[in-house]
């Protein structure tokens, strides 16, 4: 096959590669330290081309353009000088380096230092040692290198292209220009359908991070401090964005029956919408679980009935008070791995205030509560892990399994300290009981006079033991519920004070752990064998002066090793069971 019936795309690449080296082909300087003169070093270049056969059509050569600026100069740039003002050993690009440091160099650490491997064309600073001179010397040159990628930047026909742009925005000057190069938009009526069916569509209905919660006729929103420390009533709650915020805000107690914002109907009436968009059967309304009363000396009273309460204003003499004005909100949400809302509760705290004009301060919380639908997890396999919490459950009936609540941190708990250290304030909140960790803690309660023992001893035990006290623990971290026999049973030992025809009032709890070294001796594991729960009496207090008393409750939680020590040695002596053969002792017997 003769030249002619070369590709036209190979002869074109071929004289691309041409026009390059003969636009690159130079004599490179060459600079020696210490010397005052600059030799010429020729450069190894490729042949020349054959010229092209009659007949064959000439490529395009590109026209010259800007060539691409280069980022950094590698003459001046030294990747190995590491250390300021200071030579660096087999540095010969360092500058800090002199005639005498040369002389212990074995070689250049980095001989050569090129550009940008884009460009076609790229400046590479060559560096090396003269040994002969004495003292030995820096040689440096500085020569064009050919890419030898045919993918590569020849020439920067488009600048913007090498850096990121910033977008024209549209403004009353350049729109009419932007509707002209772009595409434009068009509403039609199948795309109008389309979207609102989209919408209606309950299986990808869902909320997301930061979008607002939707009740039945607006958001559920909450008061919070705006630009000052007053209170705005127009806060809306985000999904999963837990806040804790207060406020003070002014009121007028003749109007606080009109505020509502005080009233505890403002924030338990609205029902929240499990998923956004859908109004039918979906709306949940919000719980009231706790509601405590604060007097005017501060004491809490706890309700039992979740009624509605109304704020009214009183009138005592000269004295104007206003009842039931709300002072604390706490909401608990909770959601689904869906995006759903599950459930919604609400803690109140409702105080009376008094004067003409009262600063009043109000404190907001709201959390967001995974709902746990996967199986509870171990505490370890099978031996316990030190800081994971007890396994512990309840046997309902005789020949049940054993049941567990699926909050693993609350299966077997106890008291809760707090700043405050109010027994009723923290009610409900408790701390669980973790491997390992001996733990104390407690509160204070404050009876009131009028208060009986047979009712003072009900309540502190319902603090003490917290709701749902279990009546097993499991014996390993992964022991199974069905494994009723396995499970460790809570002995409950009441201890009370030596005096008679008194009133015993349970004062603390004490939990203790026996537990044990299971297993091999390379890899033990922990094992429960026994647990204890001790309830302390004692006397009833007396009644002070005062119209109250005040009562210290404490809880402690502590861990006993009743490993025994490995002995060595067999559990039986070792015996020969050795057989003779018949005839062994012949011919003597």
């Amino acid at each position: 096959m003769g030249p002619q019936r070369l590709p036209p795309l190979l002869l074109m690449l071929l004289d691309c590669w041409a026009s390059v080296s003969a636009q690159t082909r130079a004599t490179p300087p060459v600079t020696t330290e210490g010397l005052n003169s600059t030799q010429a070093a020729g450069t190894t270049l490729r042949p020349a081309l054959s010229p092209r056969p009659p007949g064959t059509p000439k490529a395009p050569v590109p026209s010259t353009g800007p060539r691409p600026t280069p980022v950094t100069d590698v003459a001046a740039l030294c990747v190995c000088d590491l250390t300021p003002a200071q030579c660096d050993v087999n540095c010969c690009c360092d500058p800090d380096c002199s005639s005498m440091d040369f002389s212990v160099f074995s070689a250049c650490s980095v001989p050569i230092v090129t550009g940008d491997s884009h460009f076609c064309s790229q400046k590479a600073a060559i560096y090396s040692l003269n040994f002969t001179a004495n003292p030995p010397q820096r040689v440096f040159k500085l020569v064009d290198r050919i890419n030898p990628s045919i993918f590569c930047i020849h020439i920067t026909n488009y600048k913007p292209a090498l850096s990121f742009i910033n977008p024209e925005v549209p403004d009353e000057n350049n729109f009419d220009k932007l509707m002209k190069t772009s595409d434009g938009f068009s509403l039609s009526s199948e795309s109008e359908i389309s979207f609102e069916t989209q919408l209606d569509i309950p299986a990808t209905a869902k909320y997301k991070y930061g979008a607002r919660l939707q009740t039945s006729d607006s958001f559920l929103r909450f008061p919070s401090p705006l630009m000052s420390s007053l209170c705005t009533d127009d806060n809306p709650a985000a999904f999963l964005v837990n806040q804790a915020v207060k406020c003070t805000r002014r009121i007028n107690l003749e109007q606080c029956e009109e505020i509502e914002a005080l009233g505890m109907a403002y924030y338990s009436s609205p029902k929240i919408l499990r998923v956004p968009g859908l109004r039918t059967k979906a709306e949940i309304p919000i719980t009231v679980q706790s509601i405590l009363i604060q007097s005017l000396n501060k004491t809490l009273t706890r309700l039992e009935d979740s009624v509605v309460l109304n704020q009214t204003l009183v009138e005592a003499g000269d004295v104007k008070i206003c009842t039931n004005v709300v002072l604390e909100v706490k909401y608990s949400l909770t959601y689904t791995e869906a995006g759903e809302i599950a459930q919604a509760g609400l803690a109140l705290l409702l105080g009376t205030v008094s004067g003409p004009v009262v600063p009043l301060e109000q404190k907001f919380e709201i959390h967001f509560i995974q709902q746990n639908t996967k199986p509870i997890p171990l505490s370890g396999n099978p031996g316990y892990v030190v800081g994971l919490p007890l396994a512990a459950g309840f046997q309902p009936q005789k020949g049940s399994g054993i049941i567990q609540t699926m909050n693993r941190f609350g299966q077997l708990t106890i008291l809760r300290s707090t700043a405050e250290q109010d027994c009723l304030a923290v009610e409900g909140i408790r701390t669980p009981v973790l491997f390992g960790y001996d733990m104390q803690s407690g509160c204070k309660l404050r009876l009131p006079k009028a208060i009986t023992c047979q009712l003072a001893v009900q309540k502190v035990k319902s603090l003490l033991k917290g709701q749902g006290f279990p009546d097993y623990v499991a014996p390993f971290g992964n022991s199974q519920a069905q494994d009723v026999l396995d499970w460790v049973p809570v002995r409950f030992i009441s201890q009370a004070s030596h005096m008679k025809d008194s009133c015993q009032l349970p004062m603390a709890l004490v939990i203790e752990v026996k537990w044990t070294k299971y297993g091999s001796l390379l890899n033990p594991q922990a094992k429960i064998v026994n647990v204890t729960a001790s309830l302390l009496s004692s006397s009833f207090p007396e009644t002070n002066s005062g119209n109250e008393r005040t009562v210290l409750l404490s809880t402690a939680v502590a861990f006993v090793d009743a490993s025994a020590p490995a002995e060595a040695g067999f559990r039986a002596r070792p015996t020969i069971n050795a057989r003779l053969p018949f005839n062994f002792f012949f011919p003597f017997v």
